[in-house]
């Protein structure tokens, strides 16, 4: 039995979030074009007959410009300091940017086997990963690079194999049957926030968060009531759209991947309250304290 922690760190949008789903085989960490998607530390378990590994999805390291991007980073930073092994993403289309060389001099000050990955390969040549496997290996002492593409399963068994050589421990730390540490409503609401971001766009900045406020579990179905919380009133009349349309969209696809993982028909209402009309029926957020993530 082979086991360990697995760090995922790079910049914004280099596949991170992609790459874990396509690991553990399900939707565990949302994803979008929009950097600070994923804000929080969430933890995947991989297991096969001789292996667990717990795979560490992490906000994108990135230069801060406001208090969201500093507390990105800071639980980024976090997740290198307590894992085995880190593994670093790059994006083999867009190149080696001031954002790699940025988080490959905070690598340096620690002391802890690095992987390269280099991610989406896919419509490269052979000649053209050599030159960026070349690239990069000058850069830092990469205990090994490997080249694949999550978004189309390329090389990841490869990358599996890669990992597994430098896992210390022997022991198991979940059970066979869990493949997430996150809860099934905080899963729920990051899949709702998710199609916002997809649908909207540039429209509606990171401070919105989504809730979920009711689950009930009927003989074939679930009824699931998720708030979508806003910070003006302005913001709330995008999500909802004209004529309600926006949010009806928003709803559909958030729907379609709740009943693909829930494996059951679901029933979603969605409704959108601004932060002040929040506080209002709630003294606190249980799960999540909006303030942190507003200037």
């Amino acid at each position: 039995m082979h086991s360990g922690f697995v760090s995922f760190v790079g910049r914004p949008n280099v596949g991170k979030s992609t790459l874990i789903n396509q690991i553990i085989g399900t939707k565990i960490a949302i994803t979008s074009d929009k950097p600070g998607t994923t804000r929080n530390v969430i933890q995947g378990i991989y297991n096969d007959k001789d292996t667990q590994i717990v795979f560490v999805d992490t906000p994108g390291i990135h230069k801060p410009n406001n208090k969201l991007g500093q507390l990105l980073n800071k639980g980024a930073y976090y997740s290198i300091e307590d894992v085995d092994v880190i593994c670093l993403l790059i994006d083999a289309k867009k190149g080696l940017g001031k954002g790699d060389k940025y988080i490959i001099e905070r690598l340096k000050t620690i002391n802890k086997p690095v992987i390269l990955i280099i991610n989406k390969i896919d419509g490269l040549s052979k000649d053209e990963i050599f030159l960026k496997i070349n690239e990069y290996k000058d850069l830092y002492d990469f205990k090994e690079i490997v080249p694949i593409s999550a978004l189309k399963n390329k090389n990841i068994g490869e990358l599996l194999k890669t990992i597994k050589t430098y896992l210390p421990d022997n022991i198991k730390y979940f059970e066979d049957n869990i493949i997430t540490n996150r809860s099934m409503q905080f899963m729920i609401a990051e899949i709702v926030r998710e199609k916002i971001l997809w649908l909207t766009k540039e429209e509606v900045p990171h401070s919105v968060t989504c809730l979920v406020e009711k689950i009930i579990k009927d003989k074939d179905k679930n009824i699931i009531n998720v708030a979508i919380i806003v910070d003006r009133d302005a913001l709330k009349k995008i999500i909802i759209g004209k004529n309600g349309q926006m949010i009806k969209k928003i709803g559909t696809l958030a729907r379609k991947d709740l009943e693909k993982i829930l494996k059951t028909k679901v029933y979603l209402e969605l409704y959108v309250k601004t932060i002040e009309k929040w506080r209002e029926k709630e003294k606190y957020l249980s799960e999540f304290n909006f303030n942190d993530f507003t200037e």
